[in-house]
């Protein structure tokens, strides 16, 4: 895509994109491949120090069997509250597709991508099964509202399209992190990243250009709304897709203390919560939703700070 691009052409890049460029869950990942096999005695199941867990002191002073149990879990984990999300994500996209009209070249490119995801809660829970645990993904309060979120998608699309992006731009932050910085990653779960930081180029590339054709024509009030709804929605839905809940320390003995302070009460958590969503930060700038009461909204839930130069510019440039 470039900026010359008009908002169709755009989305017909995305869609020939999805057609010459697209991945199957189970033919392009080589399930019983022995070195693809997850097991309890694999040193390559350590959370690296990309995440937030695996560098905190109390992780790294476990035996090399505990790290690994809580790495295969951590993982398991992470996948199943992505599959959560995409089956939310596939329901509400073809919600909204219900609606367009003939012609629509929204409907081309929103069925791609519903494709592409059910592809991908197929590789997450077929994940998740290979690796023994039973993991609850997101937290119980997530699971009970799933069923509703995806009525937003035709009642309120520029919220429905903004809480995408909620839930698929820390997946990608971590994913990519983890891509970057691990030496020795599983090649299972580097396969597994490698195909979904792919597809989902693509899916934050729409629900960007669909909130850049929608957000800058709306009335006034609408937009103050919709920018103090946004920091709101990326902090409620990216903590229920990147903070492991209770069962993690019920299932492999992480003190609720050392989750504490990981995810809400240490300064690396707070600079991680900065930098995964320096993106979106960039988005509501171009969108103009930037104003004197919404970044009084962003600092208060902590997840302000210096918005993306680019797309998935790197937190260490």
């Amino acid at each position: 895509m470039t900026a010359l691009q008009s908002y169709e052409e755009k989305l017909l890049t995305l869609s020939e994109g999805s057609v010459h460029q697209h991945f199957d869950a189970f033919t392009d990942i080589d399930w019983d491949n022995p070195d693809f096999a997850i097991r309890d005695d694999d040193p390559r199941w350590v959370l690296p120090a990309v995440d937030a867990l695996g560098r905190h002191p109390w992780y790294r002073a476990q035996p090399l069997e505990q790290q690994i149990k809580i790495g295969i879990w951590r993982q398991a984990n992470i996948t199943k509250v992505g599959l959560q999300f995409e089956n939310i994500l596939i329901q509400g996209l073809m919600q909204y597709v219900l609606a367009l009209p003939n012609g629509s070249p929204e409907f081309r490119y929103c069925t791609h991508e519903a494709t592409e995801e059910t592809h991908h809660t197929q590789m997450f829970q077929e994940f998740t099964n290979r690796s023994g645990q039973d993991v609850p993904g997101g937290p119980w309060h997530f699971r009970a509202l799933a069923p509703f979120l995806p009525l937003a998608a035709r009642a309120l699309p520029n919220v429905f399209f903004i809480g995408v992006l909620a839930g698929e731009e820390p997946i990608d932050h971590i994913q990519k992190s983890i891509l970057r910085g691990s030496d020795q990653l599983h090649p299972l779960l580097q396969r597994i990243m490698q195909i979904h930081v792919a597809e989902e180029a693509r899916h934050i590339s729409f629900a960007h250009e669909y909130l850049r054709q929608r957000v800058p024509h709306t009335g006034r009030l609408h937009k103050l709304a919709l920018s103090v709804a946004y920091p709101l929605i990326m902090r409620l839905l990216g903590d229920a897709i990147m903070v492991p809940g209770k069962e993690m320390t019920r299932d492999v003995g992480v003190p609720k203390q050392v989750l504490k302070e990981v995810f809400w009460d240490s300064a690396e958590g707070a600079a991680m919560r900065r930098e995964v969503y320096a993106d979106v930060r960039m988005l509501a700038d171009e969108l103009g939703l930037m104003n004197s009461v919404s970044r009084r909204v962003w600092r208060a839930l902590g997840i302000d700070g210096r918005s993306s130069r680019y797309r998935s510019e790197p937190a260490a440039a």
